[in-house]
């Protein structure tokens, strides 16, 4: 598979991946195919790792995403409807900040060499405050703010169950910047298991 697309637009948030995640400047300028090739020169124990965590079939999570891309095109071709632009909002941060981190991020963090563009990113996408945005939207503890350019959501700054919820906003800007690294990872992953 042909991963320049993806590279080129994972260029534009280079600055961040590597000051942010501290991947080298070669992994960043070819993210795609870098984590392709990580994935895809995983011995057969780890691979074998990867499939036995999930009860799902990698095949069935790697469909539900290629089917979760098509709605996102089609809603993206149906500009200024509040319906279907918050539907969109919808399934892409559940997508991208509940379900592949549950289904993909976490065991790649975990079977992924140190050091590796892959465990860096999956490690990246597991951690706060993606984390704490990931609870707030599994819980649904967050809303619009109000010129609807960031989120505004609740969250607990640790992981006691008893600490009280904070308020927290993401922009937009960080907000595409994580949602374009979750895809990009799941994609270049569940493509070469």
């Amino acid at each position: 598979m042909n991963w320049h697309y993806i590279d080129a637009q994972m260029q534009s948030f280079a600055t961040r991946l590597m000051s942010e995640i501290k991947l080298t400047p070669e992994m960043t300028g070819r993210l795609a195919t870098t984590i392709a090739a990580d994935v895809r020169f995983l011995s057969s124990e780890q691979k074998d790792k990867i499939r036995a965590v999930s009860p799902v079939p990698l095949e069935d999570r790697f469909s539900e995403l290629k089917a979760f891309q098509g709605w996102m095109e089609l809603a993206g071709a149906t500009r200024g409807n509040p319906f279907i632009t918050r539907a969109q909002i919808l399934s892409q941060n559940y997508i991208c900040f509940v379900y592949l981190p549950e289904a993909c991020f976490r065991v790649l963090a975990d079977v992924c060499p140190n050091g590796s563009a892959t465990k860096k990113c999956a490690q990246f996408l597991c951690n706060n405050p993606i984390r704490a945005l990931r609870n707030a939207i599994a819980h649904a503890n967050w809303t619009y703010r109000s010129d609807f350019q960031a989120i505004t959501y609740w969250a607990r700054k640790g992981s006691n169950p008893n600490e009280s919820l904070e308020k927290f906003e993401v922009e937009q800007k960080d907000l595409s910047f994580w949602q374009a690294l979750s895809r990009c990872v799941a994609y270049a992953a569940y493509s070469n298991l």
